[in-house]
């Protein structure tokens, strides 16, 4: 008799591999230039497209090197935050406060603060570094997270804990 084992990726796989999928797509040059030159920042429409492309990235800019910097290593830095906390929270998943909703909305949380966290520690590598600037990059991350974290997280749902 064969013995199969069904192979189920972990809480913190899928979520991180689906948070870099969204900062591949919705990051790249490709589509921050379409947002940029199609929607407007004064409706709910291009708001919400300009905040998808929040963790943008690109190799060859006109930005000065220090705001390329910043910027591609908020995208990385993104994708690890969202990697550590997921983690970080899979405990908490397990102890008391366990069903569907707990997981979505620890998951959610997750990518909030992720993307809060890379959006402040990286605007201190810009050109314009300061506590103001910091403070305005973690708010635009606190943004995209709460725009794209509940699909990271219903992503990572049904998923095994570790």
């Amino acid at each position: 008799m064969a013995v199969t084992r069904t192979r189920r990726r972990s809480a913190t796989g899928v979520g991180t591999l689906v948070a870099f999928l969204l900062v591949l797509v919705f990051g790249s040059p490709i589509f921050v230039d379409w947002v940029n030159h199609n929607t407007r920042p004064d409706t709910a429409g291009g708001l919400f497209l300009r905040t998808l492309a929040w963790p943008a990235w690109s190799f060859n800019s006109d930005m000065p090197v220090r705001d390329l910097l910043a910027q591609d290593l908020k995208a990385i830095l993104f994708i690890v935050f969202v990697a550590v906390f997921l983690t970080m929270l899979a405990g908490a998943e397990l102890s008391r406060a366990r069903g569907t909703l707990a997981d979505l909305f620890s998951g959610w949380g997750a990518v909030i603060f992720a993307a809060a966290l890379a959006g402040f520690l990286t605007a201190f590598l810009s050109v314009h570094a300061g506590l103001y600037t910091a403070l305005v990059w973690a708010l635009g991350g606190a943004a995209y997270g709460l725009i794209t974290g509940w699909i990271i997280a219903l992503a990572q749902m049904g998923t095994r804990r570790p």
